[in-house]
C-alpha cells in the first residue's frame, strides 16, 4: 500500500474513532462530544488559522526523553481568562514539530485556574466527557498560575490514552 493510501486509510479510521484498527480508548475517543472538539478544531490543522483567531506560539517544544512529548502548545489568551470551559474552544492547541520545520495539529487542551491557588486542596477541580482534570499543579512559566488542564489527543493516536498529558509518538524534531 502506498504512503498516500495509508494516509488517505488512516484519515478514515481516525474519523471514525478508530486508529490503525486498534481503539483508542474506545468509550472516550469514539464519543460524540469529542467528534465535535475534531470538528469544531479542524480549521486548526493550519497553525495560520489558529494565531488568526488569537492563539499565540510557545517557543519551545516541550518533550520528556521518558514520557514523550506535548508538542508546541498554541495558547489563547481571551480563552485562558474565561472561567467557562467550551469543549469546543480549548485554550491550547498541541502541534507537532515535523522535519523540515512543519507543525502538525495533534491534540487540544483545556485549561483551568485553580481558584484557591493551593496545589495540596483539589476542591474546584473541573471534568469533561466525565474525565476529570490533572492537577492542581504549579504554573510551568514564571507567573503562570496554579491550575487543572485536560489533553486528549484527537489527532494522534496516543498509546498512552487519549487523555494522557504525554503522548510516547511525539517528538520534536531537530532544529526546533
Amino acid at each position: 500500500m502506498s504512503r498516500t493510501s495509508r494516509r488517505a486509510v488512516a484519515t478514515l479510521l481516525l474519523a471514525g474513532g478508530i486508529a490503525a484498527g486498534t481503539p483508542i480508548m474506545a468509550s472516550h475517543s469514539s464519543s460524540p462530544e469529542l467528534a465535535e472538539v475534531r470538528k469544531a478544531t479542524a480549521r486548526y490543522h493550519r497553525p495560520a488559522a489558529a494565531l488568526a483567531d488569537g492563539y499565540v506560539a510557545t517557543e519551545h517544544c516541550i518533550v520528556d526523553p521518558v514520557l514523550g512529548g506535548m508538542g508546541f502548545h498554541y495558547v489563547n489568551p481571551a480563552l485562558l481568562v474565561d472561567p467557562a470551559l467550551d469543549p469546543t474552544r480549548p485554550e491550547v492547541l498541541l502541534y507537532e514539530s515535523l522535519p523540515g520545520g512543519k507543525l502538525r495539529l495533534v491534540a487540544v487542551e483545556w485549561f483551568a485556574v485553580d481558584a484557591d491557588q493551593d496545589v495540596t486542596t483539589d476542591d474546584g477541580r473541573p471534568s469533561l466527557f466525565g474525565v476529570p482534570f490533572d492537577g492542581p499543579m504549579l504554573g510551568h512559566e514564571p507567573g503562570m498560575p496554579v491550575h487543572f488542564d485536560l489533553h486528549a489527543w484527537i489527532w494522534k493516536h496516543n498509546p498512552a490514552g487519549t487523555f494522557s498529558a504525554w503522548n510516547p509518538d511525539v517528538r520534536c524534531a531537530r532544529g526546533h
